[in-house]
């Protein structure tokens, strides 16, 4: 059609009356043609030209934002909008020539609330950017389910914990009720009891009692949000420090360490603290594996829009048996410990947006790998081969 066009418009001063109202009439039928599929759209669509202007909106934008009353073409895309937020993100995404994508914004009513999700991409014409499409989608019904389950998901875990915290709980009070039957029956024998025996007595009460205490530490700390102060940090840097941190342990041990930190851009927003506890948990985890001593490898690199952390070891492996079971509260093959290790390096990554996933053969070692959300001002710019206003490059 629009060769078509083009060829009827190259002939236009040989055409008669009738002929240009035809073409006229074509054009606008193929405009209506346009607009309809574009008003169907559940999504709201937003056009704008190079100066940021508005050329087109459609009537699932108009239903999803606030907009200021009188005509808004021809005007800039954030003067037409009245929520201050939504507007000034605009300005600033449009201005700055930026690709983002799923900004979230929680816009109030007198009837209810609403999040909206939106988007910002180039509208590219001829491998020139020649505006700006911004999309909008009303995600209130989608984050609503998300919350039911994160609480179903959050009850669950919760039961699991409860009855992990039950479990662990029985062996330290079972022990403390028998030393303090053994003192009782002591003191009804003896009248009086030796001073070695009652310190011996008290030593494994005050064991018992801390241990006790540790449980119900590592229990608060799986249940309860973590407050979390995300500032942009150089991973290289945080993998540095805690590879220096336990340095004296891994020497002791006998473990190598290789390091192999490719990624170009290695910044992201991060709490330092909790995620080097939980990194710290890994490793704790791979110089457990490693008994006999062997290597510890830690590897970044970009993958997608995401910064990768691999903690590899040459350790004994996980079962196929227990690798559905590793992140699982109190679940541990180790003779000593909370089990909540994993579980707290889980949540950790989880608080950052993050993901974490195992690969293991038995026998040979195992990898850890941490996935961390890049900062979006790096991972949405997109780089274009023309001569157009946008010329970033899209990480993802």
């Amino acid at each position: 059609m629009r060769k078509f066009i083009q060829r009827a418009l190259e002939k236009l001063p040989k055409l008669n009356i009738e002929q240009i109202t035809s073409l006229i009439d074509l054009l606008l039928r193929e405009q209506e043609r346009y607009e309809g599929v574009i008003d169907s759209l559940h999504e709201g669509v937003i056009v704008t030209d190079r100066s940021f202007r508005v050329m087109m909106i459609n009537k699932a934008a108009y239903h999803m934002l606030p907009f200021a009353g009188g005509e808004h073409e021809y005007h800039t895309a954030w003067s037409v909008v009245t929520d201050k937020e939504v507007s000034r993100w605009l300005e600033k995404v449009l201005q700055e020539g930026t690709r983002v994508e799923d900004e979230e914004f929680y816009l109030e009513s007198s009837e209810t609330l609403k999040i909206l999700s939106l988007s910002v991409i180039p509208l590219v014409r001829d491998r020139q950017v020649a505006g700006s499409i911004i999309q909008i989608r009303d995600i209130t019904s989608r984050k609503k389910r998300e919350a039911k389950y994160r609480r179903a998901e959050n009850l669950a875990s919760l039961t699991t914990l409860a009855a992990g915290v039950a479990h662990e709980i029985k062996n330290p009070l079972a022990s403390i009720g028998i030393h303090l039957q053994l003192m009782r029956r002591d003191v009804e024998h003896k009248k009086c009891l030796p001073e070695d025996d009652l310190c011996s007595y008290l030593d494994v009460l005050e064991e018992e009692i801390e241990r006790l205490n540790g449980i119900v530490v590592d229990f608060l700390f799986a249940v309860r949000p973590m407050d979390t102060r995300m500032k942009r940090e150089d991973i290289h840097e945080v993998l540095k420090d805690l590879l220096e941190f336990i340095r004296y342990e891994l020497e002791e041990h006998n473990i190598e360490v290789e390091t192999h930190f490719k990624a170009d851009f290695h910044k992201a927003e991060i709490d330092q603290k909790y995620l080097k506890q939980a990194l710290l948990n890994i490793i704790k985890n791979a110089i457990g594996a490693m008994p006999d001593g062997g290597r510890l490898t830690v590897s970044t690199y970009i993958n997608g829009g995401a910064f990768g952390i691999d903690i590899t070891d040459t350790g004994t492996g996980i079962s196929d048996e227990h690798m559905n079971k590793i992140f699982e509260p109190y679940f541990t093959t180790k003779d000593f410990g909370s089990g909540l290790g994993l579980t707290v390096v889980y949540k950790v990554i989880r608080e950052h947006q993050g993901d974490i996933a195992i690969s293991s053969t038995e026998g040979k070692g195992t990898t850890f790998t941490v996935l961390l959300p890049l900062p979006k001002g790096e991972h949405n710019l997109i780089e274009w081969e023309g001569t157009g206003e946008i010329h970033h490059s899209d990480s993802r």
